[in-house]
């Protein structure tokens, strides 16, 4: 272990679908990952040089109520088309691959003292809803829980959490069934009901209006969302500092991963743009800074002058921050 960052090797694969794949991680020198909690996620730090990259996977945690606490942490990770990363994952991870790891990370906390929860998870957001409901079972809470995917043959875990869940689990096969109808959804449950949801931005922001129209208060519907910070269609710029350094930020690489490996000094916490640490004051840009945040008011992207550096771009070439 090098400060914060755990020397990991990938100790096992499986495919689970066409384009998602379940890695089992552990620690290089053998000794056991703690247990992790249900909600929690890791960084992995992978590739090297130019094709340094930086990803946030859930663990996933054991698939039965059963059993010892697991020793490594497992992940699962869905192949996208033009993906930078699950690409270099898919094409490269096999058992013996070395990489890093963050120790456990959890912003997506399953409460333990609610009287209902509602698990709501869209295509490969499933894999931190599998721990929680593990979680929940053993600790006999009230609970369901909506699955929504294309079809069963692209979605993950489906046995496990038939399993898990039995018929509180509702699976929502999209190709079929069209879009969940999630208005009636929330007006289903009982009162004071607490919602977890993690998938694609659509999905999360869709239910956060159906919440907001049934007269729900914002912090009874929670969410996880990790891939703001990069999409398929995103180019390399350069970031140019007050000291005369130019920073080349890659593609796949965000601009505090590219400042971190340059040796600049930051600040950052969450990492998904959601809680302002690493806000940094834009002195010039050449295009239109690409706000991806959750963090910053509408009128304050419309001014910008300040950036969420772990998960916004540009669209143009050059970016001076003061720093």
């Amino acid at each position: 272990m090098s400060g914060n960052w755990l020397d990991a090797v990938v100790l096992a694969r499986r495919a689970l679908t066409g384009r998602i794949a379940e890695f089992c991680i552990g620690r290089a020198d053998g000794r056991p990952l703690p247990m992790a909690e249900s909600g929690s996620h890791v960084e992995l730090h992978f590739g090297g040089g130019e094709r340094h990259l930086v990803r946030h996977y859930s663990i996933v945690g054991p698939l039965t109520l059963a059993g010892d606490p697991e020793p490594f942490w497992r992940i699962a990770v869905q192949r996208e088309d033009r993906g930078r990363g699950s690409a270099f994952i898919h094409a490269s991870f096999r058992p013996g691959t070395a990489l890093r790891v963050s120790p456990q990370i959890n912003a997506f906390r399953l409460s333990r003292h609610r009287a209902n929860t509602l698990l709501i998870a869209g295509g490969i957001g499933v894999t931190p809803m599998v721990a929680m409901a593990r979680s929940l079972r053993r600790r006999n809470m009230e609970f369901s829980m909506l699955y929504a995917g294309q079809d069963r043959s692209a979605m993950a875990y489906v046995d496990e959490l038939e399993s898990l869940c039995g018929d509180r689990l509702t699976l929502h096969e999209t190709k079929r069934d069209g879009i969940p109808g999630l208005v009636r959804l929330l007006s289903d449950q009982p009162a004071e009901t607490v919602a977890h949801v993690c998938g694609p931005s659509a999905l999360i922001e869709a239910l956060r209006d159906a919440a907001a129209s049934l007269g729900w208060r914002k912090e009874r519907v929670r969410f996880e969302v990790f891939n703001a910070a990069h999409r398929p269609d995103d180019s390399d710029f350069e970031v140019r500092l007050p000291t005369g350094r130019r920073i080349r930020v890659g593609a796949g690489t965000t601009i505090l991963e590219a400042l971190e490996l340059a040796g600049v000094d930051t600040l950052s916490s969450c990492r998904r743009g959601e809680c302002g640490l690493c806000i940094t004051d834009v002195a010039n840009c050449d295009g239109e800074l690409d706000q991806r945040d959750r963090y910053f008011s509408t009128e304050e992207r419309r001014a910008g002058r300040q950036i969420a550096i772990c998960c916004s771009r540009i669209s143009g070439r050059a970016l001076v921050l003061n720093i």
